[in-house]
C-alpha cells in the first residue's frame, strides 16, 4: 500500500501459491493500525468481492475499485494506478529487488522496506524545478 505521493505505507510479500485476493485482508489491518486517519483506499480490479465489504465493516475504510473501461481498446492509463506502478519502477532500481533471489518472504519484504529510504532521500535531495 502506498499513499498518494507514492510512499510506502505497508507491504506484504507472499509465496506464489497464495492468491492476492485471499492475502489482501491482512495488509489493510496492519496499515490501518499504523495510520489511523486512513479513510479511502484505491485498489486494482483484482481485489473485488468480499474485501470491499470487509474493509467497510471491520475497518471503517472505503475501498474503491479502479476498473478498466469495457469500451477501451489498447493501453489506457487508469486513474491512481500509475502511483503504484511508479513505485514498482523505483523499487526495481534496487539491485537486490531486480531479481527474485530471496528464499523467504520475510527477507524479500525487508528488502522492500530497506530500499524505500533511497527513494525518499532522492526526493528530499532534489533541488530546483523538476526536469521532464
Amino acid at each position: 500500500m502506498v499513499d498518494t505521493l507514492g510512499l510506502l505505507l505497508g507491504v506484504m510479500v507472499t509465496s506464489a501459491d497464495v492468491g492476492d485476493r485471499t492475502a489482501a485482508q491482512v495488509l489493510p489491518d496492519q496499515v490501518t493500525a499504523a495510520h489511523h486517519r486512513l479513510a479511502l483506499v484505491w485498489a486494482d480490479g483484482g481485489y473485488t468481492g468480499s474485501l470491499v465489504e470487509y474493509c467497510l465493516t471491520a475497518l471503517a475504510l472505503v475501498l474503491a475499485i479502479v476498473k478498466r473501461s469495457d469500451h477501451a481498446k489498447g493501453f489506457v492509463v487508469l486513474p491512481k494506478r500509475w502511483i503504484v506502478e511508479r513505485l514498482f519502477a523505483h523499487l526495481m532500481r534496487s539491485r537486490r529487488l531486480l531479481r527474485d533471489v530471496e528464499r523467504r518472504t520475510a527477507s524479500a519484504q525487508a528488502m522492500i522496506y530497506w530500499s524505500m529510504p533511497l527513494l525518499m532521500s532522492r526526493r528530499l535531495a532534489r533541488t530546483g524545478p523538476r526536469r521532464g
